[in-house]
């Protein structure tokens, strides 16, 4: 296929944005990683009118993707991971083209996973987490079931999403199948959840006490990130200041729910700031001095 193939990418590497191409063929008959073509071809660029550009092609019988991505969007993908499957492209996939060992860098960067990209990755996870079990938490109390077990699903992908994480991996597309190689007690939680002969409520509220517990465990180690991030300054911060802290804004979605939790655990302390509004004060925020 990639004789077939190698035309089009040939004429990519020639120009001089391209900085690699990556060559990744399907290995099942039903296969997410590559949306179910048998052919990806990556093309990293350095700059581009159109930061993801993409095209299908359709020869003998087989289907092939051609995705050409600025540098900087399949950098975010890789630090959010809000596009999973590119992260596997570059594992996984086969260079054909590279300039100055761009995309061999990039692949021992991946697996190095070094430790201030993990900690992003954490906090992503983490945020998602806290929002999704407050919501899951509030259905459950409200007596809407099927609501807060749906959402109950959610939190263990974010859970399980987490824990990849914390053993020093990248999540994959098939998230539950390294989990349940990684770590088998978040696996038995997803089992007890889905499977058990409870009725939906009871699975509900016990999965509610378990991630709590869960949750609580791995609260400090999952906010690193964003506790250095207030460490910036000693004074304390608005909820806006945050918000919009370049390191912050990967994660601001889901902040409110985060610093809500922080704060009820004692991880961020509320300052109260005097206002012209007679008995309303603004809230600010610092960081607990025993971290």
């Amino acid at each position: 296929m990639e004789d077939v193939l190698r035309p089009i990418y040939q004429e990519r590497a020639s120009y001089e944005e391209t900085l690699g191409i990556l060559y990744l063929e399907k290995k099942k008959p039903v296969s997410p990683v590559t949306d179910n073509f048998d052919v990806i071809l990556l093309v990293v660029v350095k700059e581009a009118k159109d930061p993801w550009y993409v095209k299908h092609y359709e020869f003998e019988g087989r289907s092939a993707a051609l995705h050409v991505v600025e540098e900087t969007l399949l950098h975010h993908w890789i630090r959010t991971s809000t596009f999973r499957r590119a992260v596997e492209w570059v594992t996984d996939g086969t260079i054909v083209f590279e300039r100055n060992d761009y995309i061999t860098l990039l692949k021992k960067e991946l697996q190095g996973f070094p430790e201030r990209q993990r900690g992003k990755k954490k906090v992503i996870e983490f945020a998602k987490l806290i929002r999704s079990y407050s919501e899951s938490t509030d259905l459950c109390n409200s007596n809407h079931y099927l609501d807060a077990f749906s959402r109950m699903v959610r939190c263990l992908h974010y859970l399980a999403r987490l824990s990849i994480i914390e053993k020093g991996f990248h999540p994959e597309v098939t998230v539950w199948n390294q989990v349940k190689r990684i770590d088998p007690e978040i696996y038995k939680l997803y089992e007890e959840l889905i499977e058990s002969e409870e009725s939906i409520n009871k699975r509900v509220e016990l999965m509610v006490l378990a991630l709590d517990h869960s949750i609580s465990r791995r609260a400090e180690n999952s906010m690193k990130h964003f506790f250095s991030v207030m460490k910036e300054k000693d004074e304390s911060w608005t909820f806006g200041e945050l918000k919009i802290h370049p390191e912050v804004k990967d994660y601001a979605l889901d902040l409110s729910a985060m610093m809500e939790y922080a704060v009820k655990k004692g991880y961020v302390k509320v300052e109260l700031h005097t206002t012209k509004g007679k008995h309303i004060h603004h809230r600010k925020y610092r960081l607990s001095p025993d971290l």
